[in-house]
This record gives C-alpha cells, sequence and structure tokens, in this order.
C-alpha cells in the first residue's frame, strides 16, 4: 500500500524500502497497486494525488502505476505498457497479498510477502479467509518464528522464508542529537480486528497501550505518540492523557514520507509498541518503522515479540516485556546515549541495510 489509503507516511515509507532498495541493486522495478476508489474517476482521488506526490519525489515516473480495482483503468503507466512489463517480469513481492488480479498470474515467481505475522496465518488456518495464497507459489513472512517447530504461529500450510525489514540507508542518514529527550512512535490504535484462536487472544496495540497504560510517569521524560484514534473512543483517549501520553495528529506528525522521517529524526529514541497479537504470538515481528529510528541513530526501546532470538539487542536495541524492564532501558540510555545511538546506526548498517536484506530475499526464492 503507497496511496491506496493516502497520507500514511509510515506505511509508504514500508513499501518504499522494497522499491528503492531494488533499485539500487540494479533491477527494473514495477510497482503497481490496486486501488478501490468507489467509482469516482481513478485519477481525481485522494489516493492519484498523493501517488503522483511520491512518484515525483522518487523518481518513479514510468515505473508505477495504480490499478483500477477492477482490473481496468490504471494511473502512471498505461494499462498496454503495464502489461507488456508484467509479461517481462521474473519475480512479484506481493507485500500483504495485496494486488490479486489476472495479470500476476503472468510471473513466474509469485512470492506473497507477510508484514502481519500471527494474523495473516490466524486468517487463512482458523478463519478461513481466502487470501490468495493459491496464486502464489513462494511465502515470505517478516515473522521470524512464523513455522518454527513448536512455535505458536501455524504455517498454514506454506513452507515461510523468513526474512527482515530492509532500510535503504541513503535516505535515513544520522540525524543531529536532539535537543531534549523525548520518546515518540507512530502507529494506529487499531488497525483491524482481533482474533480469538485455542484460548489466545490475538490483539492490537489498543490492548498493549492499556497495560502498559503508567509508563510515562515511571520512565521520567515526555512519551509522544502519533497514533491514528478515532475520535469516539473517548475513554481511552482521556486515560491516555491522564497518565501523561502526549497524543500528536498522526497526518500532522508523519502525513507524507518526508513528515515522517522529520518526526523520526527529532526524536530522542523509539518506544516501539507492538500490536499484542504480534507479543502473544512471539513470532519474531519486528518494526519497518523502528528500523528507522535505528538508521537515523536514534535508540530503539522496542516489546518484545520474540525478535530478540533473532537480532543483536542491548545496546542501541533494548527489549522489554514488562514497565520495569522499559524503565530500565532508558535509564540505560541516559547512563551512555552516545553509545546507544553509535549501537543503533551500526544495527540498522549490519542487519537491516536493503542491499544485505533484498540479496537475501532474492537468492532465496
Amino acid at each position: 500500500m503507497l496511496a491506496g489509503v493516502p497520507r500514511q507516511g509510515g506505511a509508504t515509507w514500508a513499501v518504499l524500502q522494497y522499491v528503492l532498495g531494488l533499485r539500487r541493486l540494479g533491477h527494473d522495478v514495477l510497482f503497481v497497486e490496486p486501488v478501490d476508489h468507489d467509482g469516482a474517476a481513478l485519477e481525481r482521488t485522494p489516493a492519484a494525488a498523493y501517488f503522483r506526490d511520491v512518484v515525483a519525489r522518487f523518481g518513479l515516473a514510468g515505473r508505477a502505476a495504480l490499478l483500477d480495482a477492477s482490473g481496468g483503468a490504471t494511473l502512471g503507466l498505461r494499462r498496454g505498457e503495464l502489461d507488456r512489463l508484467i509479461g517481462g517480469a521474473d519475480v512479484l513481492l506481493n507485500l500483504s497479498g495485496m494486488l490479486d488480479a489476472p495479470i500476476m498470474d503472468r510471473v513466474p515467481v509469485r512470492a506473497f510477502v507477510d508484514l502481519d505475522p500471527g494474523f495473516t496465518q490466524l486468517w487463512h488456518e482458523a478463519q478461513g479467509i481466502d487470501l490468495g495464497f493459491d496464486r502464489h507459489n513462494r511465502f515470505v513472512t517478516v515473522g521470524q518464528s512464523v513455522g518454527a517447530a513448536g512455535g505458536r504461529v501455524p504455517s498454514a500450510g506454506r513452507p515461510w522464508i523468513s526474512t527482515l525489514p530492509p532500510v535503504v540507508l541513503e535516505h535515513w542518514p544520522v540525524a543531529d542529537r536532539p535537543a531534549s529527550p523525548r520518546l515518540t512512535t507512530i502507529g494506529h490504535w487499531r488497525a483491524y480486528g482481533s482474533i480469538e484462536h485455542q484460548g489466545v487472544h490475538y490483539g492490537q496495540k489498543a490492548h498493549s497501550l492499556r497495560r502498559l497504560i503508567d509508563l510515562p510517569r515511571r520512565l521520567g521524560v515526555r512519551v509522544m505518540l502519533a497514533l491514528g484514534i478515532h475520535p469516539d473512543e473517548t475513554e481511552d483517549i482521556a486515560a491516555l492523557h491522564r497518565h501523561g501520553w502526549q497524543l500528536s495528529d498522526p497526518d500532522v506528525a508523519a502525513g507524507t514520507p518526508r513528515r515522517y522521517e522529520d518526526f523520526v529524526r527529532c526524536s530522542w529514541a523509539e518506544l516501539g509498541i507492538a500490536k499484542s497479537g504480534y507479543v502473544a504470538a512471539d513470532c519474531g515481528w519486528f518494526s519497518d518503522r523502528s528500523v528507522c529510528y535505528l538508521a537515523t541513530g536514534r535508540p530503539v526501546i522496542a516489546q518484545e515479540t520474540g525478535f530478540s532470538e533473532h537480532l543483536p539487542t542491548g545496546d542501541g536495541l533494548l527489549a522489554f516485556r514488562t514497565g520495569d524492564e522499559a524503565v530500565a532501558a532508558v535509564e540505560a540510555l541516559r547512563r551512555d546515549y552516545p553509545r546507544h545511538r553509535r549501537a543503533a546506526r551500526a544495527i540498522a548498517e549490519e542487519v537491516f541495510e536493503s542491499d544485505r536484506v533484498l540479496s537475501r530475499l532474492l537468492a532465496c526464492l
């Protein structure tokens, strides 16, 4: 999703890391996104305006198209040119399975890239939702523990290739030290429905935040959330304010790729709150957003999802399961912030750098 739900700079960057990273490796990259525009003219939708801005800034003209969800009209590339380019493609990376159109069947290697580990497999296996798995012949996940023996996440009958969220470092240089300590993060209070499976609740960020509601008072630093939350969630909004969470309008803070970049760079560190479903699944998910913080030299204090079994932690990246552990992590940053800044960037370079991550991924396909 780059433009289907416009003005979400973080979601845009999650896609751009793949597009720009593959292009860095020398590949001819074509971006296609299906858009449902409720009968309005595609070229006059908010998605179209946002799409044009992103394409212009990142030099994607001639290699990007919005596709009418019915499979007909296009914006960007003309339909004939889109068909011609897809006919010569070697690999499809279908992020979250967003593309579900006959044109994809012409690509010989069709990889479903799971960005919501635990939820994706349970939607398919426990709820019987058709995610289009049968149109794919490779299955990739950012959940490092998906399908592992004895793990909590079922394989949904597919062999999963694990990968990490890439970051294109040239677009995320190290930022200057911030003027004052402020923990930040960006996200949605709710993204989609929760799942109950075998007595376990796989919930949303709302459920994680409610359990950590008293954190700001304990941490001793300002905590700001650029949080997409419906105004009708009055009780939760009041509780967040009452316990010291500062709320920022996500459209103002991160409504474009550039605003998202600026919000990350102006932070002291990230306090990464995960969907409770990722925590319950212990799936090894790690946020593409947190990778951007690391790249800019911003340490990350991230809620544990099992990622510490696969990633270096302790310097620059600190995992927590309890409020006490989050408090200890902030104290560690205060003791030697310069060291944690350097370590954060080193993790981005040595673990998440796009050349490294995407080369490995392609080799596994």
